[in-house]
């Protein structure tokens, strides 16, 4: 791929391959069971503007948010809810969103950090975030790191998050670690024939070697500290996300300290 190839194109091709469709197929069956039952007024989308992956969720409003615009038959599922920005300055108001998901969203920035402050900034208190990534400690991360080989995974291991790195984040700021797991034992294959012959691996994976999927989801919840909720949440009128196709250049500053 071209060296000035924006990171997230990157990742929306390589979903095109064998691997990756194998990959996306495991992301997509995570997102719907994890946001089928979040209730809300605004979902959001953060990257990968071709994918839908709040297909599942049933809130009155559910919108797309990146860098990239979708392609022309992707908009309409979006139903034009679409906002060009970057997923480090979110042109949200604090507390307005009830559900962010971020596919990859951290191996896509160099600014991990401040995308993780502007979720914890938007979601509204009692609010949820899910989050998938590349695990570098599987299988597949192992054949990227190899030395004078074709690299296997579309970002390098050095912008990849590892979850327990994600989870020590999460403790600094307001949001509490629901569910967690891990997804893609198969060895590292080209072709789908070799990837679905190696399809047993997902539940042996699971019970015997849990921590080395390739791809990890994990899910997370805003708690606000003494704070007391008296019914469902989402029946108070909430402040308004507003969605546009607009372009917004707001600058971010990482108050996150060093990675």
């Amino acid at each position: 791929m071209a060296e000035d190839t924006p990171p997230i194109v990157e990742l929306a091709e390589w979903f095109q391959t064998p691997p990756g469709q194998y990959a996306l197929a495991w992301e997509r069956a995570q997102f719907d069971a994890a946001v089928a039952d979040v209730f809300g007024y605004y979902a959001w989308q953060v990257g990968l503007a071709d994918v839908n992956l709040l297909r599942a969720n049933r809130m009155p409003f559910k919108g797309y948010v990146g860098t990239e615009t979708p392609a022309p038959d992707s908009l309409a599922g979006w139903q034009s809810r679409v906002v060009v920005a970057q997923p480090e300055a979110l042109p949200f108001e604090s507390q307005s969103v009830d559900l962010l998901i971020l596919p990859h969203a951290f191996e896509c920035t160099t600014q991990p950090h401040n995308v993780l402050r502007e979720v914890e900034r938007v979601l509204v208190p009692e609010g949820r975030v899910v989050i998938s990534g590349f695990n570098p400690w599987s299988m597949w991360g192992a054949r990227t790191r190899m030395p004078g080989m074709e690299p296997w995974l579309p970002q390098p291991p050095s912008s990849q998050v590892s979850l327990p790195r994600l989870k020590d984040w999460f403790k600094l700021l307001s949001l509490e670690v629901d569910e967690s797991q891990f997804g893609c034992y198969a060895p590292a294959c080209r072709s789908e024939k070799w990837l679905q012959r190696w399809s047993f691996l997902e539940s042996a994976g699971a019970r015997w070697w849990s921590l080395g999927g390739a791809i990890y989801m994990v899910s997370a919840v805003k708690r606000v500290t003494g704070m007391r909720i008296i019914g469902p949440a989402w029946k108070t009128k909430p402040k308004r996300a507003r969605a546009a196709s607009v372009v917004v250049n707001r600058q971010a500053d990482d108050g996150f300290g060093p990675s």
